[in-house]
């Protein structure tokens, strides 16, 4: 018995374990954007790749048709089934609330009695052709997590195309297409998302799995396989994420394939059932789609873990100092190095490749003074000038003090290099502790020192000083070693707002 019950329980850990191996509950969910960690006893932040959770995106769309007038009611009308011509006692009548089908119907909450469905006017041009087009916006760049999941209340379209747009919708491409016969309707020979390889994965292909005319019970769905897609390189239920971040890493087709602002759904031919089309009862036909489900998130480029709905418009809440809708650029001030998206790799928390701070270089229009006391703070020059004992002159400190501020300042900006993607300068903004300044974007720091420009010890104790002692000694660049005329000239007016005649 004891033998037994210790089997069982070993049964069910290994169950457990496969489950949760096999369906992560939301794929890449990097929830975490940065903590803080204790570094040479401070804390500092540890940064890490973050993104948005997965959610229903279908709260955050608008919803449009075209031709406009395509829903019924206007004027009301009285439908028949599909699968039995002679049972005609629905009606769709604009006017009234419980007998309207408006598209908003397409995104309410499911499991209501009766069924709310949006429903197009009926097939009355034939053999005109019957088509809708429904555009869902959502004004900001998504990432697909999920299947596409449309759910129809009548007969599922026998002809159908699946768009999307990754400009705002200027230009649409194909996702998928859906026929009772591919080479009928589309002279495509007909496959299934499964008889792809991960070298054909991003193929658009069309499907006959979802267009039958008759509509069972349980049979009303359309689906467009995402995660199918994924576990083309994910593995079979998934479990092997790592090898599809790798290619989501450094494929941009890959990233783009699911990746979309708007998504558009062509009906191009409804459903007739298993006959011909009966034009003594066209009311027969139409369309009526009871729930669309789109499973996404924001896309943040990784560099956010949440997004907020704000004045009817989606935006990422940026980290890593990015901004943007998408995070998609650096903020001002932090260009210290090109902008990159985050990385998922390495496995679990990725790398944030965050934007860096660059100190701000002097406009080469501005004059000798705003660059001196910008450069050296007022405060601390003026402090040497206001002693409360007027027999102390310390003019000859302040001097000192001005002549050498103005020597490691000297400004000599490219016109080439933009003035706000400089970190170091060999003349204006020099490594420190023996750093040199590498393609005006980083500081090659010596051993023993960090930083942006090299400023940070990083020893300890006795052997700080012992390394100090064995830098070379920084000196000047030949361009700085002459003190310009203009500071010259300068100085005499600095001394007499302080009420300094002479030296």
């Amino acid at each position: 018995m004891y033998l037994l019950l210790v089997f069982v329980l070993q049964t069910l850990w290994v169950s457990w374990c496969h489950a949760t191996q096999h369906y992560p509950a939301s794929w890449g969910h990097y929830d975490v954007c940065k903590s803080q960690v204790y570094a040479e006893d401070r804390l500092a932040w540890h940064y890490m790749a973050c993104q948005p959770e997965a959610t229903d995106m279908t709260k955050y769309l608008t919803v449009s048709l075209d031709p406009p007038n395509i829903t019924c009611g206007d004027p009301p009308e009285m439908y028949c089934a599909l699968e039995n011509p002679y049972m005609c006692n629905n009606e769709c009548d604009a006017d009234t609330e419980e007998l309207a089908h408006p598209p908003e119907l397409m995104f309410d909450s499911e499991g209501r009695n009766p069924t709310t469905f949006w429903q197009s006017t009926s097939w009355k041009k034939y053999p005109k052709p019957l088509q809708v087009n429904i555009t869902l916006s959502w004004n900001k760049t998504i990432e697909l997590t999920d299947d596409i999941v449309l759910t129809f209340e009548s007969g599922r379209p026998e002809q159908l195309v699946l768009e999307k747009s990754l400009d705002y919708g200027h230009t649409w491409q194909p996702y998928q297409f859906y026929a009772s016969d591919c080479l009928d309707a589309f002279t495509m020979e007909p496959k299934a998302v499964h008889q792809l390889n991960p070298s054909t994965m991003l193929e658009i292909i069309c499907t006959e799995a979802y267009s039958t005319g008759y509509v069972w019970k349980y049979d009303k769905t359309v689906r467009f396989e995402i995660k199918d897609r994924f576990a083309l390189l994910a593995g079979p239920r998934l479990h092997n994420m790592a090898s599809l971040y790798g290619q989501l890493d450094t494929t941009k087709n890959l990233r783009d394939f699911f990746t979309l602002t708007d998504l558009r759904i062509r009906l191009l031919r409804p459903a007739t059932g298993a006959t011909m089309v009966d034009e003594n009862n066209l009311s027969r036909y139409f369309y009526a789609i009871s729930d669309i489900k789109v499973q996404g998130r924001c896309k943040c480029n990784l560099h956010a873990n949440s997004c907020v709905f704000d004045k009817g418009k989606l935006g990422c809440e940026c980290e890593h100092n990015t901004t943007g809708p998408d995070c998609a650029r650096c903020k001002r001030h932090y260009q210290g190095r090109a902008w990159s998206m985050g990385s998922y790799l390495p496995i679990p928390k990725g790398t944030a490749n965050i934007c860096e701070y660059i100190l701000p270089s002097p406009s080469r229009h501005d004059s000798w003074e705003s660059i001196v006391l910008h450069q050296a703070p007022k405060r601390d020059l003026f402090s040497r000038l206001e002693d409360p004992n007027p027999h102390t002159n310390k003019a000859p400190l302040f001097v000192s003090t001005l002549i050498s501020s103005t020597i490691s300042v000297e400004p000599q900006i490219s016109k080439d290099s933009p003035r706000n993607t400089r970190v170091c300068d060999n003349v204006l903004l020099r490594c420190q502790n023996g750093g040199m300044c590498h393609h005006h974007q980083r500081c090659q720091c010596l051993a023993g020192f960090g930083g942006i420009l090299c400023e940070k010890a990083q020893c300890q104790g006795d052997s700080c000083e012992d390394l100090q002692s064995s830098q070379p000694s920084l000196h000047p660049p030949p361009a700085a070693q002459t003190l310009p005329l203009a500071l010259l000239s300068l100085i005499p007016s600095l001394l007499a707002t302080r009420g300094l005649t002479s030296l």
